[in-house]
């Protein structure tokens, strides 16, 4: 299973319209409205930047026909797709696809079945204005990019 279609919003100012407050989230929906997909069987995911204040819907991604089949080689494309989110929120998920999720840093929410996403991304802003939750913070802290190794580098290697 792969990939099939990924539609990106764009900006021409895209570095500097970054919400530096702010977090990707991804939701598994079919219909971009409602959390309505088990994450092992999610056609798609649409992917939104929150902040305290605003929210923008960023990405759009779905995939190919799956076989319920079994075989886990299939969560690696849902994987990488979300590999610049700090959560993904489903009506479920596997134990598997926890693992392969924590190991790039990305937190899986699980909620009730047609949770409206206008909803969970309201909660969501409401959690980063209050004082965000500890998944929220190291999500907060920590950019996935390659970025933050370059202070590292700078740095020199001394033995």
């Amino acid at each position: 299973m792969s990939i099939a279609r990924h539609l990106r919003v764009l900006d021409c100012a895209t570095k500097e319209n970054a919400m530096p407050n702010g977090i990707k989230v991804a939701f598994a929906s079919t219909d971009m409205r409602h959390v309505d997909q088990h994450f092992g069987s999610a056609k798609s995911f649409v992917m939104y930047e929150v902040d305290p204040e605003n929210a923008t819907m960023t990405d759009a991604v779905e995939f190919g026909a799956l076989d319920q089949d079994g075989n886990e080689d299939k969560l690696d494309a849902k994987i990488q797709a979300l590999s610049s989110c700090a959560a993904v929120y489903v009506q479920a998920i596997g134990g598997s696809a926890i693992t392969k999720l924590a190991r790039i840093g990305v937190q899986p929410m699980k909620v009730q079945p047609g949770s409206p996403i206008s909803q969970l991304v309201a909660e969501l802003q409401a959690q980063l204005r209050a004082g965000p939750t500890a998944w929220i913070a190291r999500a907060l802290q920590g950019e996935k990019t390659g970025e933050r190794f370059d202070g590292m580098e700078a740095e020199g290697w001394n033995e």
